[in-house]
């Protein structure tokens, strides 16, 4: 599996090939079907762990409790600086997938849709009215996206720096004392540990 998410972000769908995996691992093809009914049950799983780790933590973030919309802004900006949360590189390559498969891309539609709507709600339970909750969460939604999909590269301290300009921006409101402080602790934490 992993070789095959590798695979997949550096060469693209057509390269996941049972032949070609099997030959990377040096195992046979029946020993590779041990693990894997077909190729499509591999393109499947491929899927499901694309759902299961980048929507679902986009999901869990944006659902976490939080004092302020700031706060949960701040919770799921966590996705966008720590690569086990979302990872950028799988999500565009299963983004080309799906201009292959007119399947894939109706799961990545669906799957847009889910990381939206929870990001909305996150926006509704602090207060927002429907159609701006949406609005704002299309945006901050969305202009993530077209950050990867620029492959805009820039230190995490710069990200940081401009953390409090992105919170006013998305939410209209400034971040509460020590918010920006206690996020930017926790992710350079994370890239020391």
């Amino acid at each position: 599996m992993k070789l095959a998410l590798e695979t997949l972000i550096s060469e693209g769908v057509e390269a996941v090939r049972v032949l070609a995996l099997g030959q990377k691992l040096n195992v046979s093809r029946s020993s590779f079907y041990w693990y894997f009914k077909s190729r499509q049950d591999l393109l499947d799983q491929l899927l499901d762990h694309w759902r299961n780790n980048n929507t679902r933590f986009i999901v869990e973030q944006a659902g976490r409790s939080a004092a302020s919309i700031t706060e949960a802004v701040l919770n799921v900006f966590e996705c966008w600086l720590d690569e086990k949360l979302f990872n950028p590189r799988l999500d565009f390559a299963v983004r080309a997938w799906s201009r292959q498969s007119a399947e894939v891309h109706r799961i990545v539609n669906e799957e847009d849709d889910a990381r939206v709507d929870a990001i909305r709600a996150m926006f509704w339970r602090h207060g927002y009215a429907d159609t701006e909750a949406f609005v704002r969460a299309r945006v901050l939604y969305f202009t993530q996206i077209g950050y990867y999909s620029l492959e805009i590269v820039e230190p995490v301290s710069n990200r940081l720096f401009l953390t409090p300009a992105y919170l006013l921006t998305h939410t209209g409101k400034e971040p509460r004392e020590g918010e920006v402080e206690a996020f930017a602790e926790k992710m350079l934490s994370r890239t020391r540990g």
